[in-house]
């Protein structure tokens, strides 16, 4: 079924350089991918053979690519159905799971509660999810060989472990061998912000940009980033954490240990602990919050423009450093946008350096079945070295 079941599918960089292109941005045809990857044309030819052999790519049928033009060319394009993957997005309450194709398309998706939140538990609970994935289509098992898992915190994706994730209140867990001994598949473990990045360049917002990130706001305050094409983990793994990036030396101390970093201003627990504070409503929630704030309570209403303000500031500052062609904000946050919109805006565009500022914030609801299709989406990068 697979030429190298336990191997990248190509390794040489023709190949790479021709099934990553093809993967976002096909169909195309073999005098497109000799322009956009710099390779001859006969090189194009001898990358793409194998991978039409194996049947991941195929030729649609002949056109001419302006009217009087000379000999119909004959696009490249993948076969979605070629190769299915998994993928898993852990959250601090739910599973979610997604069945994705090779154009990382959802086919399927399920999601299931979770209880115990214990790395033994939680994988259980994994396993059977990702059987009754497979099963949901006779196609999907003998075509799957990646399971892709992502959880928040600082994960160590070369090794498969979760050095630290504050939601399922894991620490140095070896996520990746337990899910592989029980699930038989291979297993490739993300941070589900840097999986949700790769998703939205490959697949998504970031298409055909080379600087790209991608902020989320919600429990947590994230963010991904693509320099270079490449998504960048950086030295130790964490580049890029715009949550833990400091704007206030004075404000809240932070689970992280640090001080007045952007989670521990703009997340929602920290939204709602400000406006407790202030209002003496120590039983208060979150959407009563949200509602105060909405009808004017000025308490309540200073606490999202603090938010948001901090969260503008993190973002100037990572568009500061990398100049990305866009960011994308999404997350569960979205909801309540309205009350920090303008507060993060101006604050952006008074913290952003020069020409900066020009960089654009596309706003992205995405369900949390996204997420799952993020972490498939990191199985379909372990197909390229």
């Amino acid at each position: 079924m697979f030429p190298n079941p336990s191997r990248p599918l190509v390794s040489a960089p023709a190949e790479t350089a021709v099934l990553a292109l093809l993967l976002a941005e096909g169909p195309l045809s073999r005098v497109e991918l000799a322009r956009r990857t710099g390779l001859s044309s006969t090189a194009v030819t001898k990358a793409a053979k194998p991978l039409v052999e194996d049947g991941y790519l195929y030729e649609l049928p002949p056109e001419r690519t302006a009217p009087g033009a000379g000999r119909p060319v004959n696009p490249l394009a993948v076969s979605p159905d070629r190769e299915f993957f998994v993928g898993v997005k852990i959250s601090a309450d739910t599973l979610y799971g997604a069945v994705c194709d090779l154009r990382a398309q959802v086919r399927t998706t399920l999601s299931r509660p979770l209880g115990d939140r214990g790395p033994e538990a939680v994988c259980a609970l994994l396993t059977d999810l990702v059987a009754e994935l497979l099963d949901a289509d006779p196609a999907y098992r003998p075509r799957t060989r990646h399971l892709g898992i992502a959880v928040s915190g600082d994960v160590d994706r070369a090794a498969g472990r979760v050095r630290y994730s504050v939601l399922p209140g894991w620490r140095d867990v070896p996520l990746a061998e337990l899910a592989a001994a029980s699930t038989g598949l291979t297993v490739m473990v993300e941070n589900d912000v840097k999986a949700l990045t790769a998703a939205e360049h490959w697949f998504g917002e970031g298409i055909g940009t080379e600087y790209f990130a991608l902020v989320t706001i919600g429990a947590g305050i994230g963010s991904g980033l693509v320099v270079n094409g490449q998504l960048i983990a950086g030295a130790h793994g964490v580049a890029g954490e715009l949550g833990h990036i400091s704007v206030d030396p004075n404000g809240p101390r932070c689970h992280c240990g640090s001080v007045g970093c952007v989670e521990a201003i703009a997340s929602t627990d920290a939204v709602l602990g400000a406006v407790r504070r202030a209002s003496t409503r120590p039983d208060l929630d979150f959407d009563a919050a949200v509602e105060a704030a909405r009808t004017g309570d000025p308490v309540a209403r200073d606490a999202f423009a603090r938010a948001g303000r901090a969260i503008g500031v993190g973002i100037a500052t990572l568009v500061s450093l990398i100049g990305p062609e866009r960011v994308v904000v999404t997350g569960e946050g979205l909801d309540t946008y309205d009350l920090f919109d303008t507060h993060i805006r101006d604050s952006y565009a008074a913290r952003c350096f020069g020409a900066a500022a020009q960089c654009p914030l596309i706003l992205r609801p995405l369900p949390w079945e996204e997420w799952a299709r993020g972490a498939a989406v990191v199985g379909i990068q372990a197909l390229l070295p």
